[in-house]
């Protein structure tokens, strides 16, 4: 089957499509998934660059966490599936299991989940955003109906995501931007106020339009200079949840307010082997694609590109400027 191998360490040229076997079921609980589509995430290419985070693992590899395709054989013990059925999934691609930038793969039943109807283009782009947003604003972040919550980033793959899920929960949003064009767009997901970071005083402007009490929760999905910005916008015993390294901050402040400091990675269940953590974010997959389907949840593509673009895919969500999500068509 084609598939593309991260081959080295390095820029988005060690990534080479080439031939490689195609996967057979190994347990009798698997399914085989004819990939249409992976996701492609900004953890992928901090991979490429970075490494693999398995520590025996071994070069080449598959990379591409978020999946979606048609099942094609199932192991003689899946209750949950038959061929035929459609899934989407967030398995593989960090060094171990295989990723999703190929055109098949093995899954135990447990980890997948029956699309929404959508495309396949859309489901594979939706699982490691969904997730993340989910557990930042509503596990860590323990976000309710009525407060008000700020979201670094709200255009990205995560922060639009975040912010639908944030006015579904009943809560007010102030998000940040770069441009008019990303402004119209989170607009359109529902935002209540927008920031343009690049023009403005971010935590001032917070402060000014939450009467200097400040919000209730911040999302940082960019960095430690965002991160701590925004203690001086969070109220007095509010939260900030991040996505990002916050070591070696002067937290004082922090302190001073009483916050409670979480981070999000939702990788963690499937690098530490936490499968009841998991079986959560299957439910979760669940649960979002019914909001989808009742068109309360929009997972918005801004590209997608063929399976043997992965390098350019690579170089655009490096940018740091897209909207919405990458998606390679398989």
């Amino acid at each position: 089957m084609k598939a593309i191998l991260m081959t080295a360490i390095g820029g988005s040229n060690v990534l080479i499509e080439q031939e490689i076997a195609e996967p057979t079921l190994a347990t009798s609980t698997e399914i085989k998934v004819h990939l249409h589509a992976a996701g492609v995430n900004p953890v992928d290419a901090k991979i490429r660059k970075s490494g693999l985070f398995y520590p025996n693992a071994k070069l080449p590899a598959v990379l591409g966490c978020d999946g979606a395709g048609e099942i094609v054989a199932i192991g003689t013990d899946v209750t949950d599936f038959k061929i035929g059925d459609k899934v989407w999934f967030c398995n593989g691609g960090l060094g171990r299991e295989q990723g999703n930038y190929a055109e098949f793969t093995t899954i135990d039943q447990r980890w997948a989940s029956l699309m929404p109807n959508v495309n396949y283009q859309t489901a594979a782009a939706a699982p490691l955003a969904l997730i993340t947003a989910w557990g930042a604003l509503f596990e860590r972040g323990l976000l309710q109906s009525g407060e008000t919550i700020l979201i670094h980033a709200g255009a990205g793959g995560v922060g639009h995501v975040a912010i639908q899920l944030a006015k579904i929960a009943g809560a007010k949003v102030i998000t940040t931007v770069s441009s008019n064009a990303k402004a119209d767009f989170v607009k359109s997901l529902g935002a209540d106020e927008i920031i343009f970071y690049n023009q403005t005083d971010v935590a001032a402007e917070v402060n000014r339009l939450t009467e200097n009490r400040g919000v209730d929760l911040v999302f940082d999905t960019v960095g430690a200079d965002v991160f701590k910005a925004s203690i001086a916008c969070t109220a007095h015993f509010g939260r900030i949840v991040t996505l990002l390294d916050a070591s070696n901050l002067d937290l004082n402040e922090a302190r001073m307010r009483n916050l409670s400091i979480g981070f999000e990675l939702m990788l963690t269940p499937m690098l530490r082997d936490l499968d009841l953590e998991r079986d959560k974010h299957v439910s979760l997959l669940k649960k979002c694609a019914n909001f989808i389907d009742t068109e309360k949840l929009n997972i918005h593509v801004s590209h997608i590109l063929s399976l043997t673009e992965a390098k350019n895919a690579h170089d655009l969500i490096e940018t740091g400027n897209t909207m919405g999500k990458l998606v390679l068509s398989i």
